[in-house]
């Protein structure tokens, strides 16, 4: 993949489940997942639930926002934390989950920080339907997503899946086999684990990956060359 999902994601609007499961509203039929809307994906992947992708799917999508995040904040090399941003327009239906997400992390890690941004964000967020669920997904080439899937995020806690996927984006690989206390764990505890928070180890690798904030980020992004 080349090219952002199509617009039809957003203009279907059919997350209102996620809110509406949330404070117990039944979901509108006009809001249903519509099978099919996940884009198509020539790149490398990681789920929420274990399936056939690799580390490789974590490598890749770290080190596309590494890059991006490096050569947009060359300009302050006095920073001593980073800032990656983030797209949600494409995921209407998610904001409040997908700002809660980045406030969980804020308050793990210093190091890095999540902020809000536009269409030149360093990721983004996009919503729909896919058999596979929610997932995270780079091209190997600078461009990353965070894909939320309608079906999963009512089964699952929602904010632990968007939190789960976003820990991807700042460096950590799935551990299914884990406990509900990790996160990236994702749902290898099953749909009872709502747990939404990193726990101290995860942290702590977070706050590794992005220590000592640009300086950094520019070292790793001399050595993926």
């Amino acid at each position: 993949m080349t090219k952002k999902p199509s617009k039809r994601l957003v203009s279907l609007a059919l997350g209102v489940g996620l809110a509406a499961a949330a404070l117990g509203t039944a979901v509108p039929a006009s809001a249903q997942p519509v099978p099919g809307d996940s884009p198509a994906r020539a790149g490398v992947v990681s789920h929420f639930t274990k399936g056939s992708e690799s580390a490789s799917a974590n490598k890749a999508l770290f080190e596309s926002i590494l890059k991006t995040v490096a050569k947009k904040q060359a300009a302050h090399p006095d920073l001593k934390s980073v800032t990656v941003t983030y797209d949600a327009s494409g995921a209407p239906s998610f904001q409040s989950v997908i700002s809660t997400a980045a406030s969980i992390w804020n308050g793990s890690v210093s190091n890095v920080q999540l902020a809000p941004g536009g269409s030149n964000a360093d990721f983004a967020y996009y919503e729909g339907s896919d058999p596979s669920g929610s997932y995270t997904y780079s091209d190997g080439h600078g461009h990353g997503y965070v894909f939320l899937d309608y079906a999963q995020t009512q089964q699952y806690d929602s904010v632990r899946v968007a939190a789960h996927e976003t820990g991807h984006v700042l460096g950590l690989p799935d551990t299914y086999d884990g406990p509900c206390s990790q996160l990236m764990s994702g749902g290898g505890p099953g749909p009872s684990c709502t747990n939404r928070y990193p726990d101290a180890t995860e942290s702590a690798t977070v706050e590794q990956l992005w220590a000592n904030g640009l300086e950094k980020a520019l070292d790793k992004l001399n050595k993926v060359h």
